[in-house]
């Protein structure tokens, strides 16, 4: 494009000459100045109009910053419906634990009145009319100390039953010779010896040479040495006044002063001492008082056959 430009003053023309790219730019250039200028034109007004409250300016604002404020509570109350029924869920299940807690704490011995806790709390969240954000805080704060209180509760249920199992780990309760029948039992019989009636205070397992005793429950070793009756004999006390004996050993695995487990091996079957053949002579002696062993081991039969049942 060519554009002729006269000045009549001057009596002088001037030829420009416009590419399309050109023209394209400048037109770019025009629309963008326009659009400023338009823009700034519109916020000086609308501002002006604002601050000095022109009825329609005015109007417009009012509109907006009330839309803007709807907007928000809109969002604030979605925020708060979502975190009411998470909240109910949370008491939902906090009511299942605490049904839990009360069957454990039958099974622990240990009453949560005790512990003073606070009964009559939680419960589902009913939906009725809107939370406001205090009373969903208010709520938060009871769920948090009610979480604290059981919290409490399950640590001395656990606390309990872990000493229900150290003990129990502390009752002689295993076989000490797995597999092997019983030849004398506990109680009067004709001493092998002497021919005579004599008490037998043990319970005498079948077995050969070398095979391992194991203990019959977790303790400390007391005695570990040869005996002029008992032969090798092995001591282990368990607490409460509480000691078992392995006689007869050909060998033993462990000294005074060991801390063994249930089932660690202690000796290895054998016929020293006042014995007539290979054989554990088993005893287990309360205040020093020798008790059948019998009962000790079918008690823990009897917690496996009903441990089985109850599966």
């Amino acid at each position: 494009m060519h554009l002729i430009i006269t000045d009549g003053w001057l009596a002088k023309s001037r030829a420009v000459h416009l590419s399309g790219t050109k023209m394209v730019l400048a037109f770019v250039a025009a629309s963008l100045a326009l659009m400023l200028m338009a823009a700034g034109l519109y916020h000086w007004v609308f501002l002006k109009g604002a601050r000095e409250g022109w009825p329609v300016i005015g109007s417009v604002v009012r509109l907006m910053v009330q839309d803007e404020f709807e907007q928000r509570d809109r969002f604030m109350r979605e925020n708060i419906d979502a975190m009411a029924k998470r909240l109910g869920q949370m008491q939902a299940r906090m009511l299942q634990v605490e049904a839990l807690s009360e069957r454990v704490s039958g099974l622990a011995g240990v009453n949560p009145n005790d512990l003073k806790l606070a009964g009559g709390r939680g419960g589902a969240l009913v939906e009725g009319r809107p939370l406001t954000l205090e009373e969903l805080q208010a709520t938060l704060n009871d769920l948090e100390q009610l979480t604290g209180e059981r919290t409490d509760l399950l640590t001395v249920m656990e606390s309990r039953l872990l000493d229900q199992r150290l003990k129990t780990m502390m009752i002689p309760t295993q076989q000490p010779l797995p597999g092997h029948g019983v030849g004398s039992r506990f109680g009067w019989r004709i001493d092998p010896f002497t021919g005579r009636q004599a008490l037998h205070t043990g319970l005498d397992f079948q077995g050969g040479i070398g095979t391992p005793i194991l203990a019959a429950a977790g303790g400390v070793v007391v005695t570990a040495e040869l005996h002029p009756a008992y032969g090798n004999m092995v001591e282990v006390d368990h607490g409460n006044n509480l000691v078992t004996r392995y006689a007869h050993s050909s060998k033993l695995l462990v000294k005074k002063g060991d801390l063994v487990k249930r089932g660690q091996r202690l000796a290895l079957v054998g016929t020293t001492g006042r014995s007539t053949g290979p054989h554990l002579h088993f005893e287990v002696l309360v205040q020093g008082v020798p008790q059948d062993p019998h009962k000790f081991l079918a008690a823990a039969r009897g917690n496996e056959q009903l441990a089985a049942a109850s599966h």
